[in-house]
């Protein structure tokens, strides 16, 4: 019986994604990598972060969209081109996580040398062995004070010796444990551009002087692409991207075969049907920038454009043999909020440019193209419907983008997706860790046991500061950022990775503050404003504008006040003996979108638009608030 000949690969081709937790690294790490395989002229101006393109990935720090660039790297055996994929790290943005491992051959997962393993690198890593890809461990921020490198190179050996267990047992996917454990490890200092396999002494930069170890153990383990040039042409679709003079563009992995610009290829949709579609552009990256190319091959990362219709999933085949692949799957939504037409008196008046129900449909549509993670459901009213996401965060930046466009939108408070499972109730739960000085450990255990977190160990390195690990439902995180970073004096880092769907843990109480909500419409005054300056701290200041039912305040109180912020001092031509004292006015708080969102109980939604962002009352009319109160007590009393 003569042996199987192994497939052709491509030696000048290498796709791999860059992993890791939040603030880990990845995106430093590849604006090193650019530099110095020459990417950039020697007088251009270096910019930190160089893949963060948008401006919400500035601001915020993180990574939002999954973003590829190409690496040129010369060897022995000639030009090696290396296709790398810069991936979010928040399991808010895993959808973006899925896509990018479905584009490449291999991993390269990034480790704080002093935090160790987080719960985002379980979820990246699992999504990464599930795959069945190859792992090459970057020990990165070698050079801190605080680095551990043999320890957490333990305990990401440790972790994955247990993800892979756990996937063995769920799907018997047979996994090698030796291969997966025998990873080859680098120590690197993204910032300074060094990387060495020698591990450096604690807080020291690694031995060698550039990144050179780092090119040559990717160009060894990340296995080359296969070259399956004579099969059928496919190509699977993993990105969409918009340009103003080529329309949509569709970001392919290249499975067999060979595209060309002009070609006409089948266009295998979800529904089944096949559409022959001709190719009016195909580009492929270099450093930065797309170019055009005439074709490209298996293996290849290309943008191609001429189809204007198409979505993430669908597959680009041969037309007389279409044969499509199987499509990108990603985790259910977790959280789920209202959004809506603004249907405050303010409406118009927040700068915003698009305020009807069908810009706002027209939107959240667009945003499915191109977010596998987020589904649109239509609600009881006809200007509102429910969006689900993975996390709240991943919710808020779409919001926040939608702001920034002009629209005025109603934002309802977050609430969790439930599923029947067995015929019981249940709902997401998260792993929550917590990393903080260990004289706010009392504050922290205190605030999670109201919200039905449980405790799962607790660990410290000897260095004043300890780390909580804990499983709490998803709606006991609604509105615990704030709590966290007040008990904490700002000094705490929280951050939870989804853990999956338990019973119904009853009833959360998760804010012990009510609101100081205004009791008609006008201008607040300076004179109304000290007059309640004792009643709570106030979202408004003299001369803003409110309306009955919106929310100007919070109350220190577990319970709603209505206040009048309008009330004008009376004026008299009486002479008084005493002049009027200076008072001074405290400095109203300024929620930002997040905060409203968090901010907000179950009757109150946020008003948001370009110019103002508002916490309101759902139902304005305090007396129809109050008849609705007193039935939902009603129903309470009889259930």
């Amino acid at each position: 019986m003569s042996a199987s000949v192994a497939a052709p690969t491509r030696s000048d081709l290498r796709n791999v994604a860059i992993v890791a937790h939040v603030d880990h690294g990845k995106t430093t790490l590849v604006d090193a990598m650019l530099r110095q395989s020459g990417a950039f002229s020697e007088r251009a101006e270096l910019v930190d972060r160089v893949m963060d393109s948008n401006d919400l990935e500035r601001e915020k720090g993180i990574t939002i969209l999954a973003k590829n660039t190409a690496i040129r790297r010369e060897t022995d055996d000639g030009p090696v081109t290396i296709n790398v994929v810069d991936t979010p790290g928040h399991a808010d943005f895993g959808g973006e996580v899925e896509r990018a491992l479905s584009m490449v051959d291999g991993v390269t997962l990034l480790v704080d040398a002093s935090e160790g393993p987080l719960p985002q690198t379980r979820f990246v890593l699992r999504k990464t062995l599930a795959a069945g890809l190859p792992v090459v461990l970057v020990l990165n921020k070698v050079d801190r004070p605080d680095a551990r490198c043999a320890e957490v190179v333990e305990e990401t050996h440790d972790l994955l010796l247990e993800l892979a267990t756990e996937l063995d047992e769920e799907g018997e996917l047979g996994l090698d444990m030796e291969a997966i454990l025998d990873l080859p490890v680098i120590y690197a200092s993204a910032r300074a551009g060094r990387a060495s396999l020698a591990q450096p002494v604690d807080g020291e930069l690694p031995v060698d002087e550039d990144l050179t170890s780092l090119f040559d153990v990717l160009l060894k383990h990340v296995p080359a692409p296969q070259a399956d040039f004579d099969s059928p042409t496919s190509a699977l679709v993993t990105n969409l991207d918009a340009s103003s003079f080529l329309g949509r563009i569709a970001l392919c992995r290249i499975h067999s075969g060979t595209l060309r610009k002009g070609q006409t290829v089948g266009w295998c949709r979800e529904d089944g049907t096949v559409e022959k579609v001709r190719l009016s552009e195909l580009l492929i990256t270099q450093n930065l920038d797309r170019v055009p190319t005439e074709e490209a091959h298996a293996g290849d990362l290309v943008a191609v454009a001429g189809i204007p219709d198409i979505t993430i999933g669908d597959t680009l085949t041969d037309p007389d043999d279409p044969k499509a692949l199987p499509r990108i799957t990603v985790d259910d939504p977790a959280i789920s909020m209202t959004i809506g037409v603004n249907t405050s008196p303010l409406t118009g008046r927040n700068g915003g440019t698009k305020v009807t129900a069908r810009q706002v449909k027209n939107r959240l549509d667009s945003e499915l193209i191109g977010n596998v993670s987020m589904k649109v459901l239509p609600t009881e009213k006809p200007d509102a419907w429910e969006v689900q996401g993975r996390g709240e965060l991943a919710l808020a930046i779409l919001v926040e983008n939608m702001r920034r466009e002009g629209f005025e939108l109603t934002v309802g408070k977050p609430e969790v997706v439930t599923k029947t499972i067995d015929g019981q109730l249940c709902e997401p739960f998260e792993r929550l860790t917590i990393d903080a000085p260990e004289e706010y450990m009392g504050a922290i255990t205190q605030l999670l046991a109201a919200r039905k977190g449980r405790m799962e160990t607790v660990d410290g390195h000897g260095t004043g500061r300890i780390r909580l690990i804990y499983v709490i439902p998803a709606r006991g995180l609604i509105g615990f950022r704030t709590d966290f970073l007040t008990e904490t004096r700002g000094n705490g880092i929280a951050n939870h990775v989804f853990e999956g769907y338990f019973p119904w843990v009853g009833e959360l109480r998760t804010r012990n503050s009510g609101s100081l909500v205004a009791d008609r419409a006008g201008a607040a005054t300076m004179y109304a404003l000290l007059q309640l300056a004792d009643r709570g701290t106030f979202f408004v200041e003299p001369t803003n504008e409110v309306y009955e039912g919106m929310v100007v305040g919070e109350n220190p109180r577990a319970e709603d006040l209505d206040v009048n912020v309008t009330k004008e001092k009376k004026l008299t031509n009486m002479r008084s003996s005493t002049a009027d004292e200076l008072e001074k006015l405290a400095k109203p708080r300024t929620l930002s979108l997040e905060e409203a969102l968090e901010f907000c109980s179950a009757d109150e939604c946020v008003e948001i638009g370009p110019s103002a962002i508002r916490v309101r009352k759902v139902i304005l009319d305090s007396t129809t608030r109050g008849r609705e109160r007193s039935r939902a007590k009603a129903r309470d009393n009889n259930a």
